[in-house]
């Protein structure tokens, strides 16, 4: 068995516990958190599939606060099974929760990470493509973006293998410059279209 289709395997039992919560509270074996536990299952289900066939799903931004609820509620569950007295059908949602809760914080704490080509839109995906070709013909980028009394200027290069853009805003207000450095392109384009307002179009243009 290959590793990718252990993972299959891995997010298909995971989406089964949901569905094996839900039969449980239908033949009375629930609790008052079940519908919590099945909700909070059903998401990181969601999740892990994303993880495994490297497609963002909702926002990136959700995932890894999501994983420290996660971590949270299950360091929280362990200490009331240890310091408390849990009646039995309690116990069994708690520990199963909380043991099937440790895996999941580790892989959607990596999902989360904005800095990955499955979060990028087709649109940045084929940005980053062009930026790349520019990148290897011409290095450093330099491209510089006006709007009214706004001048954005960036600096683009590779830089011990990441890419690092250097940016300055100037404006009537003053000026403020930082450095971002990203492992892949897309993610680059995204932060470059954000915070800058800049494009690869604005690059071509520069030369």
């Amino acid at each position: 068995m290959n590793l990718q289709r252990a993972y299959y395997l891995l997010a298909a039992f995971y989406s089964l516990l949901p569905l094996m919560g839900l039969v449980a509270v239908f033949s009375g074996g629930g609790t008052p958190l079940a519908v919590a536990y099945i909700a909070l299952g059903t998401v990181a289900a969601i999740g892990l599939w994303g993880y495994i066939l490297k497609r963002g799903f909702m926002n990136p931004r959700m995932w890894r606060p999501f994983a420290a609820l996660l971590a949270v509620g299950a360091v929280a569950q362990l200490v009331i099974i240890l310091t408390m007295s849990v009646p039995n059908v309690a116990l069994t949602w708690m520990l199963t929760s909380s043991i099937f809760s440790v895996m999941m914080v580790i892989l959607l704490y990596h999902y989360g990470d904005r800095d990955q080509p499955l979060w990028a839109t087709t649109e940045e995906a084929d940005a980053a493509r062009q930026l790349t070709a520019l990148l290897d013909t011409t290095s450093p980028l330099i491209a510089v973006r006006r709007e009214g009394d706004h001048e954005n200027s960036v600096n683009v290069d590779r830089v011990d293998g990441q890419y690092c853009a250097r940016v300055t805003r100037r404006s009537n207000k003053g000026q403020e410059a930082f450095e971002r450095r990203f492992q892949h392109p897309e993610t680059l384009v995204f932060f470059l279209e954000k915070f800058a307002n800049v494009t690869v179009q604005d690059f071509k243009t520069s030369r």
